[in-house]
Parts: C-alpha cells; sequence; structure tokens
C-alpha cells in the first residue's frame, strides 16, 4: 500500500497528536514530542505496528506528539493514512 496523497489527523492540543502522511519514494518515519526523551521508542512502536497493520510500504508519516497516549496515536496515524488514500 502506496500513500497517493497529503493529508493530516489530530491536533496540536495538549495530550493530542498531530500526524501528517504523504507521499514519498520509500517510508519515512519522523517523530517529534514532548516526551521524546521518556517515550520515543514507545512511540515509534505504535506507530509502526499500524504502519505494518495497514501494509503501508511507502509513504513519509511526520508525528508531532503532545503527550498523547497509545491508543490515541495510532488512531491519528491510521486516520491520516487513509485520509491519504492508503485504505486501497
Amino acid at each position: 500500500m502506496n500513500i497517493t496523497k497529503s493529508a493530516v489527523a489530530g491536533t496540536l492540543e495538549s495530550s493530542d497528536v498531530y500526524v501528517k502522511a504523504e507521499p514519498c519514494d520509500k517510508l519515512e518515519v519522523e517523530v517529534e514530542s514532548v516526551v521524546y526523551n521518556q517515550f520515543a521508542e514507545e512511540i515509534k512502536k505504535s506507530i509502526m505496528e499500524v504502519v505494518e497493520d495497514l501494509g503501508v510500504t511507502s509513504g513519509k508519516i511526520t508525528v508531532n506528539d503532545k503527550g498523547a497516549i497509545d491508543c490515541v496515536i495510532k488512531a491519528r496515524v491510521e486516520t491520516a493514512i487513509k485520509r491519504a488514500g492508503g485504505d486501497k
């Protein structure tokens, strides 16, 4: 599955996460977080679980986390990917 257009999900409010999915030749994931030092690995793991479950093989996913919990991160990533045409 490839991301075919740019799309976003979420907000930059506290306890939420802003996710942008856009086309790219390869799979790239960028993470910025207010709790990066403490939870970077857990955030990346949550993102990759969704990416793998949806079968995404290319695209750039940019995540700006403001302290969201795991289920919110997963939901926002899934929504951004599906809005980006990744649900086909």
